[in-house]
């Protein structure tokens, strides 16, 4: 099959050439069709599959007729890496039309958003929060909303936005398509679907197991040599572009000034940077400039970058899902991916839930020459300490710069 046969406005021929689209992904060869038609949809796919444009194709099709400059759809994002995505997938396959899409999230000023409602975007890819004050505020006119996209509603659910959601899916006319789109459905989710939808079509493709292109291994070390095995393990690895995801912001942080004092290129993605910060940091490590990116879970969906080769679990994600996630940013694309996990004994429950659900066990590597004896530091103590406030009393280290100008700069490749 090929995207022909979807009968698409030939308007859109060439973004979808621009993308580089030949055959259809099973999700947009089973929800395509369907979105076409007017269904709703709730769809379920392994991150990576081209779930994006399965939503997007069909929403170009339908507003290259009927009225310009208003906005006409709505894609409600959990965070504002992915709404830049999705924005950006938007500009690819709107080349050859005219439609205009604007991103609505929180952390930067307001009034570019504004204006970019006031100059008629026909797409809105939003965040909650923001898109609400723009509604209260009379900036956002959702009267004319014909189709809304809930992506990631799970990640919405953990994010705390749900009742946020519901605000937004009463904003919108209620004879309008809907499409949700959740790689997990808890009971919070299938309530929202069931509020939100009409007669869904389900769709569910490949979200039981991580993606078959990436290899998996889990390497055993003692807690106080987590940082020395990293630095050991980027120095040994031909690597292209390498993600390494942390528990929390403050070892994010940490983590990437020990990389970065290593003489690796390496830039960080978490919540407390700044929206400029993070915008930089994305540039510089999708550009090549930054061969290592440290990230805490804000990163694990939506960030589609297809050159990443190796995803580092520098901790042991909580759940099963959230492995897959994470993971799900190397591979893509029919590319292979290498995930690598820095283990110790408390992470013997989340590995023996891994091995179920990939049916056999994981490969354990250790590296040679590496001592894995080596004592741990003295602990100090250093008294009283405030709220958040790390273990060894010391402050947060500052995060590796970010330089403005971006540049390709790979490692050079390094044996094994």
């Amino acid at each position: 099959m090929d995207f022909s046969q979807f009968k698409l406005d030939p308007r859109l021929k060439q973004g979808i050439e621009r993308a580089g689209y030949e055959t259809p992904t099973p999700i947009q060869e089973a929800a395509i069709p369907a979105a076409l038609r007017g269904r709703d949809i709730i769809g379920t796919a392994q991150t990576g599959t081209g779930k994006t444009a399965a939503f997007v194709l069909p929403i170009l099709n339908k507003l290259l007729t009927g009225p310009r400059n208003v906005a006409r759809a709505l894609i409600v994002t959990p965070t504002r890496e992915l709404a830049e995505q999705i924005h950006d997938v938007i500009k690819t396959l709107s080349a050859g039309t005219r439609l205009k899409s604007a991103t609505i999230y929180g952390g930067v000023g307001a009034a570019p958003q504004i204006q970019a409602l006031r100059s008629g975007a026909e797409i809105l890819v939003a965040c909650p929060g923001r898109l609400l004050d723009l509604i209260a505020q009379g900036h956002a006119k959702m009267n004319h909303i014909e189709i809304l996209v809930l992506d990631e509603a799970d990640r919405m659910f953990d994010m705390g936005f749900l009742p946020d959601v519901r605000r937004i899916v009463k904003a919108v006319p209620e004879k309008r398509q809907t499409m949700l789109f959740s790689a997990t459905f808890p009971p919070e989710v299938e309530l929202l679907a069931s509020q939100s939808l009409h007669q869904p079509q389900k769709i569910s493709v490949g979200i039981i197991k991580p993606a078959h292109t990436v290899t998996h291994a889990l390497y055993p070390v003692p807690p106080h040599l987590k940082s020395k095995l990293l630095i050991e393990l980027l120095k040994r690895t031909d690597t292209n572009s390498v993600l390494v995801f942390t528990r929390t912001k403050y070892r994010a942080q940490k983590v990437a000034q020990q990389i970065h004092r290593a003489g690796f290129k390496v830039t960080s993605l978490h919540g407390d940077r700044s929206q400029g910060q993070r915008q930089a940091a994305l540039k510089g490590f999708k550009s090549g400039y930054h061969d290592i990116m440290v990230a805490t879970d804000i990163a694990a969906r939506g960030l589609d970058i297809e050159t990443i080769s190796h995803v580092i679990n520098y901790d042991m994600p909580d759940t099963a899902d959230a492995y897959i996630h994470r993971i799900g940013r190397t591979g893509r694309a029919q590319r292979t991916g290498d995930a690598f996990t820095l283990v110790t004994p408390e992470d013997n429950d989340m590995i023996r839930t891994l091995e179920r659900i990939m049916g056999g066990p994981i490969k354990r590597e250790t590296i040679e020459g590496f001592d894995y004896t080596a004592p741990a530091p003295p602990r100090t103590d250093s008294g009283a300490r405030g709220r958040g406030a790390p273990r060894d009393g010391h402050r947060p280290p500052k995060p590796a710069p970010t330089p403005n100008r971006y540049g390709r700069n790979r490692l050079a490749p390094r044996k094994k």
